[in-house]
């Protein structure tokens, strides 16, 4: 049972108690005269429990934490923090190690390195970015290419069963929030000494692969190194030079690689999936200013493309060496998700190839097809939910989605705890040991579990902060789309908000609707008014409960 709770305070009746953040905890919990210290009601604090609920009585806490109200700035990040259980400070023994570290590369560090200074490496990163995992760099060889991905050494600072990685372990994963970072690893190192940063030496762990002209890889090496960041470049700032021309080496080379490694993917059949990106913009005082959607450009692509590729090299590196290590995981989907998805292409005219079992091709090739309907990012979402969740295992069941046999993530160790793990995997078998001490099972269940808590709380924040914001609007009358069909009703994305809510079936009038699950949709029995996922709707905004991170329509 859960220890502390987050929530905020009340007093009714001179009774005080705490209504908790977290909704799948029925029970409010009271707190007894004296236990309050100086939290006023109407303020978020955190309780500690000290007795549990039983059958007749509810749970008893004391509070340990004022954090603030619910106006606060930033005080939706603290909520997640505690109602998700997210790591968030440091233990001491963990800041002491990263103090002892020093701040530069020194002088010896390198010598047992091959030195790659001299190639003009670059990071292409987003324009907020801090921690820069990785480099690349590229040059003509004979008829094809040379790349190069140079990956920060985390390894050679975070050593197994130390402060540090002991801290990192139990993180999993840095957590992105809109306006601020739990790092997985503290700054003096995410941003410092293991990142990228332009024009400083860094160690790292660098692929370098040989591509034929097709952009096939026909060879791949692994070797620690010493490189220099001659640059840090953005994606606008790498995609407007692209577009306009006259972008310095190794730029125009790296496309060139995007390209052919595009072509390489296109044929392999993966899954290119488009999904929409939203950036949050805010005000001088915190508060959400406005929602903007986020185009992926082809200088996205062109790092995503790179990293694949040195990914996938490393997937091969450890699966042909038999060393047991972390695979990056997407098992083939679930034949009765399938079956559920096919009912639903055959009411639109649509169909999915390749039988029972399905390949990336056929859900790639039917992405093609729908790629210009006015409903596409609704179909590509229903495509998305028939395929399993990518986790992390030993188990080496390929990447479906992807279209991989064997498949890690090397490209991010300041950021993700499996990548460093892979880094130790893969420098134990370049000096020709192995890596052992790890229980690689409980390890990936662990990573998995670690990666959905950072994704659940990002959502929960960014869900705060679209409340909050549409707060102001209640009353609004907005267009939208139907983005979810249940038996309780309809949820609706309105249009240049990125915003979700639900239309309670009662609302819908007097008829009875019922819930056709495999065609998406709710059908009045007296009226046969229908309504279905991807309908257009004009929805009023009536309720909205910061609280639960919820918001009521009513149709319009």
């Amino acid at each position: 049972a859960q220890r502390r709770i987050v929530g905020q305070l009340h007093a009714e009746h001179g009774v005080t108690f705490l209504a908790p953040a977290d909704k799948r905890i029925a029970q409010d919990v009271l707190v007894p005269p004296g236990e309050a210290g100086r939290a006023r009601p109407g303020q978020v604090v955190s309780v500690e429990l000290i007795a549990q609920p039983t059958r007749h009585a509810q749970p008893i806490g004391r509070v340990v934490e004022v954090l603030g109200h619910h106006a606060d700035a930033g005080i939706e990040v603290e909520i997640a923090l505690r109602k998700f259980d997210l790591p968030h400070e440091f233990p001491r023994r963990a800041q002491a190690l990263a103090a002892k570290l020093p701040e530069a590369v020194g002088p010896q560090e390198g010598r047992e390195r091959r030195d790659l200074r001299a190639l003009p490496f670059v990071t292409i990163d987003g324009e907020s970015a801090k921690d820069f995992d990785d480099a690349v760099c590229a040059k003509r060889e004979g008829r094809g290419f040379r790349l190069w991905v140079a990956i920060a050494d985390v390894s050679h600072y975070v050593r197994h069963g130390d402060a540090l990685d002991l801290a990192a372990r139990e993180r999993g994963t840095s957590v992105y929030f809109p306006r601020r970072v739990i790092p997985m690893l503290p700054e003096k190192l995410s941003n410092g000494l293991c990142s990228l940063n332009p024009q400083v030496e860094r160690l790292a762990i660098a692929c370098e692969m040989t591509l034929t002209r097709q952009g096939a890889i026909e060879r791949y090496e692994f070797y620690p190194a010493l490189i220099r960041s001659q640059a840090r470049l953005t994606y606008e700032g790498v995609w407007r030079q692209l577009q306009q021309g006259g972008a310095a080496e190794p730029l125009p080379m790296l496309y060139e690689i995007f390209q052919r490694l595009a072509e390489q993917r296109g044929a392999r059949g993966a899954i290119d999936f488009d999904t929409l990106a939203t950036r949050m913009e805010f005000d001088a005082h915190g508060r959400l200013r406005r929602i903007v959607p986020e185009a992926r450009n082809d200088a996205h692509r062109l790092i995503e493309e790179c990293m694949l590729a040195a990914n996938v090299c490393a997937g091969a590196f450890l699966a042909g060496r038999e060393h047991p290590t972390l695979y990056r995981v997407h098992d083939v989907p679930a034949s009765e998700k399938v079956r559920a998805l096919r009912d639903f292409l055959a009411e639109l005219g649509l169909q999915l190839g390749g039988g029972e079992r399905p390949l990336p091709k056929d859900y790639a090739q039917l992405l093609e097809r729908i790629r210009s309907r006015p409903d596409f990012t609704l179909l590509q979402t229903i495509l998305l939910r028939s395929l399993k969740q990518a986790v992390y295992s030993p188990r080496n069941l390929g990447h479906f989605g992807l279209a991989f046999d064997a498949y890690v993530h090397f490209t991010s160790p300041i950021r993700r705890y499996p990548d460093l793990v892979v880094h130790r995997a893969i420098t134990a078998c370049l000096a020709g040991r192995r890596y052992e001490g790890v229980d690689w099972e409980a390890l990936g269940r662990h990573c998995s579990e670690t990666e959905r808590r950072a994704d659940d709380a990002s959502r929960d924040v960014e869900n705060w902060l679209k409340c909050q914001y549409m707060q102001e609007h209640v009353g609004g009358v907005f267009a939208g789309r139907i983005t979810g069909v249940t038996a309780f009703g309809l949820f609706v994305t309105l249009d240049d908000y990125f915003v979700d809510g639900l239309v309670h079936i009662s609302e819908l009038g007097r008829d009875y609707f019922r819930f056709d699950a495999p065609r998406h949709m709710l059908l009045g029995e007296r009226s046969g008014t229908r309504y279905r996922l991807a309908d257009r709707m004009k929805v009023k905004l009536v309720r909205v409960d910061l609280e639960s991170r919820k918001m009521d329509f009513v149709p319009v």
